[in-house]
C-alpha cells in the first residue's frame, strides 16, 4: 500500500498513562506539506555541570579541558567572559549564587526559589501560553547529583515566580515513567506494582504498533523499519532502568543495578560520599540516554539536565580514559590527604592557582565536558535528524552553564566573572563554530537570546535598559 501523510504528533497510547511518541518520518513531512508548512518545534533546555571551569583554563580552547566538546564545535558557540556578579548574594558564595544565576541571571530568592524565570520557561510560556499538546511532558527536570543543601544547586528550570517548573527526577526509572508513563491498575495498587515489574509499557501499545507496521499501514517500508527500531530502543532503555529481562530473554544484558545514593542519603550532612567513576558515569549515561530519547520522541520540548550539583561533594576514584587512553587516576581523598568534605573534589577548585598545573582539577573538568558531550552527541546523531535536514541539537536552544568562573571564595568579582557558557544555534538564530569573548553581563546575553526566540518578557528588573549582545547573533 502506498504511504500516506501522518501528523508529527501521532502518538501510541496505551493503558494507564502510557504514551509513546514516534520519531520523525517522511510521511510526517508529507503531512506538513499538505496541511501546513513544515515547522520545527521550539525547544529550550538548560544543561548544568557543577564547580565550573576557571576562566584561565577557558582561554585554552579545545586544546585544554574543553577538548571533549571539539567534535561538536561547529554546532556550538562558546562564550567567554560572561559576568554574573549581579547574582551575588552577600555572605554566601558562588556555589549557591552562581548556580541560582545560571539560566536566570538573577540573584536567588531564599533557599527554595530562584530570583525569577529561567530561559527555557520564558520561551515555553511565550510559545505555549495555553499549554502544550496532549501527550507532551510540559517540563522535564532531571539529573545526577549528590549535593542538596539548597534547591538551586541542582534544579535549573524555574517558573516566572521563581518556583521550580517541575519535580526533579534523579533516578533513571523515574525519568522513564515521567516521559513514557506506567501501567496503572487502580483496584489494587500492590498488585499493580507487581504487574509493572513483569510488563513493559510497550506491551500496552502493541495493537497500535501492528496497525502501523502491518499490511494496511499508511507508512512506507523505511518508516515501518524505523518505528520498529525506535520501539526496540525504548524497550532497551526500559530494560536498563527497570530490569525487565524476564519479559524478553533476548534483550541486551542490563548493567548492574545502580549502587548510587539518592535523596537525603546522597548528601549525608554535607560531608560527601565515596563513588567510583564507573558508577557515576553509568547512571548518568542512562539518564542522558533517556532524556535524549524523550526529546527524539517529541514528548519533551523544555527543561533542564544536571550533571553534578553546584559545590559538589564526592570523593571520586577510578581510572579516567578519553578516546581509549588513560588520562588520569581519580583518588580525591588520597590526593587531598583529608577525610569528609575536605577530601572531596570541590577542594581542587578552592585550591586553584593559575600559576600551577592544577592536574586534578583539569581532569575533573575534562571529565565533566566528556559527559556533557555524551548527551549532546545523542541529539546530533542519525536518530535526531528533522524535517529541515538538521539535527535536534542544531534546531534547539541548548544552553550550557555552571556556577562560577573561579572556585576561590575570597573574591566575588573573580568568582562570578568569566562563567563558562555555550549555546547551540537554535535553528540558525545564533552563531556557531566560534569561541567568542562577549565581555557582557549574563542578563544581557540571556535577554538577547530570549529576544531572538521571539519572547517579549525579559529577565531581571523591568526598568533595566536593553543591551543587546549582537555578537552572538547569526
Amino acid at each position: 500500500m502506498a504511504s500516506q501523510p501522518i501528523s508529527r504528533r501521532t502518538l501510541l497510547k496505551g493503558i494507564g498513562s502510557v504514551t509513546i511518541g514516534l520519531p520523525f518520518l517522511e510521511e510526517m513531512a508529507a503531512f506538513a506539506t499538505e496541511a501546513q508548512p513544515a515547522t520545527i518545534p521550539v525547544r529550550s533546555f538548560n544543561v548544568f555541570f557543577g564547580l565550573g571551569i576557571p576562566a584561565p583554563l577557558q582561554t585554552e580552547g579545545f586544546k585544554g579541558v574543553l577538548e571533549p566538546l571539539s567534535p561538536l564545535k561547529d554546532k556550538l558557540l562558546i562564550l567567554q567572559n560572561v559576568d554574573q556578579v549581579r547574582c551575588d548574594e552577600s555572605g554566601i558564595n558562588a556555589h549557591f549564587d552562581g548556580a541560582s544565576g545560571a539560566f536566570t541571571a538573577t540573584p536567588p530568592d531564599g533557599e527554595a526559589k530562584s530570583g525569577g524565570a529561567s530561559i527555557d520557561q520564558v520561551i515555553r510560556h511565550t510559545h505555549h501560553p495555553k499549554g502544550q499538546a496532549d501527550g507532551m511532558v510540559p517540563t522535564l527536570i532531571a539529573g545526577t547529583f549528590f549535593r542538596r543543601s539548597r534547591l538551586s544547586r541542582y534544579v535549573h528550570s524555574y517558573n516566572p515566580d521563581g518556583t521550580i517548573a517541575a519535580r526533579m527526577q534523579e533516578k533513571p526509572r523515574d525519568v522513564f515513567n515521567r516521559v513514557f508513563g506506567t501501567i496503572y491498575i487502580p483496584d489494587d495498587e500492590k498488585e499493580a506494582r507487581k504487574l509493572r515489574l513483569k510488563r513493559s509499557v510497550l506491551d500496552s501499545v502493541v495493537d497500535q504498533y501492528k496497525k502501523l507496521t502491518g499490511k494496511n499501514s499508511p507508512l512506507g517500508e523505511a518508516s515501518k523499519r524505523r518505528i520498529a527500531t525506535h520501539l526496540e530502543r525504548i524497550r532497551e532503555f526500559e530494560q536498563r532502568a527497570f530490569g525487565l529481562r524476564e519479559k524478553n530473554p533476548n534483550a541486551p544484558p542490563e548493567p548492574k543495578r545502580s549502587k548510587l545514593l539518592h535523596g537525603g542519603e546522597a548528601d549525608p550532612g554535607g560531608e560527601g560520599i565515596d563513588i567510583t567513576l564507573t558508577d557515576l558515569t553509568e547512571e548518568w549515561r542512562l539518564m542522558a540516554d533517556l532524556y535524549a530519547l524523550s526529546i527524539q520522541c517529541n514528548q519533551v520540548h523544555f527543561g533542564s539536565l544536571t550533571f553534578l550539583a553546584a559545590g559538589e561533594r564526592i570523593r571520586l576514584t577510578g581510572d579516567y580514559e578519553y578516546e581509549g587512553k588513560k588520562r588520569f587516576q581519580f583518588n580525591d581523598q588520597k590526593m587531598l590527604k583529608r577525610s569528609g568534605s575536605g577530601g572531596c573534589s570541590h577542594e581542587f577548585w578552592h585550591q586553584f592557582n593559575p600559576k600551577k598545573k592544577n592536574e586534578a582539577l583539569r581532569a575533573h573538568a575534562h571529565m565533566k565536558m566528556r559527559e556533557i558531550a555524551y548527551f549532546l552527541k545523542k541529539l546530533s546523531d542519525e536518530n535526531s535528524v528533522e524535517a529541515n535536514g538538521k539535527t535536534i541539537l542544531e534546531n534547539s536552544l541548548i544552553t550550557i552553564s555552571t556556577e562560577s568562573g573561579d572556585g576561590r571564595h575570597n573574591n566575588v568579582k573573580r568568582e562570578l566573572s568569566g562563567v563558562f557558557h555555550a549555546i547551540s544555534g537554535a535553528n540558525g538564530r545564533f552563531k556557531t563554530g566560534e569561541i567568542l569573548d562577549v565581555k557582557s553581563e549574563g542578563i544581557d546575553v540571556y535577554n538577547t537570546m530570549l529576544n531572538a526566540m521571539g519572547c517579549k518578557q525579559r529577565l531581571g528588573p523591568s526598568d533595566r535598559e536593553d543591551r543587546n549582545v549582537d555578537s552572538i547573533m547569526a
